[in-house]
């Protein structure tokens, strides 16, 4: 069987891909991934085969450009924080004298054709490759567009607690098609209905809205590359906490959402071990820091987390799912209507806290740690959520459906049965 993997341009996106694409390739069938070619080397690293053929729709410079357009518009969330001018990065403390108007066509224009670019240049990989099925990421309307112009079925990725229908429009669950692609290739409009089955490694707990059919499947963290330090096994004297920040949220919302330091300084006092895997550009901006806090690199948060007994995020679905399949309880600081949504259900199931970026004052960063650790309430929610995920089933008993939708155009009668991994082996 040959399956075609679509992904849009952020890992962390298709990062939940990954151990299904390996289960593919294990089971003898072919994978391709369409990427744009900023993508290509994450493929590769990872052990899939990337086709770069999508076009260049970066996700900070979108952001930056929705968020530009939500202060035009008066609907911005932050008012604490300014908008970025979407290439520069430039912080904008006011639209007076930047023209909005002429710089939003251009920027849609840019779009339109990046997506344009992308759409023929999967179709015309997909009509020469012919692949069975088709698997593509929420954001990714490329795979659902190549699998409908070729009649073959396609199935949804998620990555996270977002789904593909929310009431709440500044989700964005499923991409709009700005280039009318889909009506002039005969094809129905893009939107929901399209969307007939979805992969939801999701817990229960934190099962996301879809009206589409859902592949339950587990998540298996897949952080990216990175080797496992030998201190992380053994035991810590004290509490360990983790505080993990994208360095995107900083290239999104500007400087003053890099709350590491605030986290830091909150912490700093408590008697505890705290671990700050760090992007490697982010480490000079930390200063000096307290004895108490180990810096790493390039450490792949799968590999840390299950040594710690509570995280600090940002809010960032990688971030939620990992450490739900830890079982460590949370707290997400969150910027953006994802991660909001992301916090909010996190925090719904019990098993961890959610302050929005622009509240997360130290005093309550500090009083929501002290109450993950000494609460056992958090612990025992946390570690019904990595109970929840541990018997779904693992993305090679996922292949039999697969293989079945692919030939028969339709889902076998009987689902895959949940292979119950032990403890270790779920985390």
């Amino acid at each position: 069987m040959r399956v075609l993997f679509t992904v849009s341009d952020w890992p962390t996106h298709y990062f939940p891909m990954v151990p299904l694409g390996w289960a593919l390739q294990a089971a003898g069938h072919e994978v391709r991934v369409a990427c744009a070619p900023s993508q290509a080397r994450t493929l590769e690293r990872a052990g899939l085969t990337p086709v770069p053929v999508l076009g260049d729709l970066d996700m900070v410079f979108l952001s930056r450009f929705k968020n530009l357009t939500d202060i035009k518009a008066g609907t911005w969330r932050y008012p604490g924080l300014p908008g970025l001018h979407p290439d520069t990065g430039e912080e904008l403390e006011s639209l007076d004298g930047f023209d909005f108007a002429g710089y939003a066509q251009e920027c849609k224009r840019r779009i339109a054709g990046e997506t344009g670019k992308g759409l023929a240049g999967v179709l015309a990989f997909a009509r020469a490759w012919q692949p069975d099925l088709v698997v593509h990421d929420r954001h990714s309307m490329d795979g659902i567009f190549a699998a409908r112009a070729l009649g073959v079925p396609h199935v949804a990725h998620l990555w996270g607690p977002v789904g593909t229908e929310e009431d709440d429009p500044e989700l964005h669950p499923l991409p709009v098609d700005y280039t009318r692609a889909f009506p002039r290739h005969g094809l129905p409009e893009m939107g929901p209905g399209l969307v007939e089955y979805v992969i939801d490694p999701c817990p229960p707990s934190l099962a996301p809205p879809t009206g589409a059919t859902r592949l339950p499947v587990r998540y298996v963290p897949y952080n990216g590359p990175g080797a496992m330090a030998p201190w992380a096994l053994e035991p810590p004297a004290r509490p360990r906490v983790c505080v993990l920040w994208s360095n995107s949220v900083g290239r999104t919302y500007g400087t003053a959402s890099y709350l590491v330091p605030r986290v830091v300084d909150a912490l700093a006092g408590q008697d505890l071990d705290i671990v700050l895997p760090v992007h490697p550009d982010d480490v000079a901006t930390l200063g000096e820091l307290p004895d108490n806090v180990r810096v790493v690199e390039q450490f792949p948060l799968h590999l840390l987390l299950p040594t710690c007994d509570a995280i600090v995020h940002h809010g960032g679905a990688g971030c939620v799912m990992t450490a739900a399949a830890a079982g460590v309880p949370q707290l997400a600081l969150t910027f953006g209507p994802e991660q909001d949504a992301d916090g909010s259900r996190l925090a719904a199931t019990g098993a961890g806290r959610h302050v929005t970026g622009d509240r997360a004052t130290p005093e309550l960063i500090q009083s929501a740690v002290t109450a993950l650790l000494s609460d056992p309430s958090y612990r025992a929610a946390a570690a019904r959520l990595r109970t929840e995920n541990g018997a779904r089933p693992a993305p090679d008993r996922l292949v039999p459906v697969l293989e079945h939708l692919a030939s028969t155009g339709r889902l076998p009668a009987t689902p895959a049965a949940p292979h119950t991994a032990s403890p270790s082996a779920a985390a």
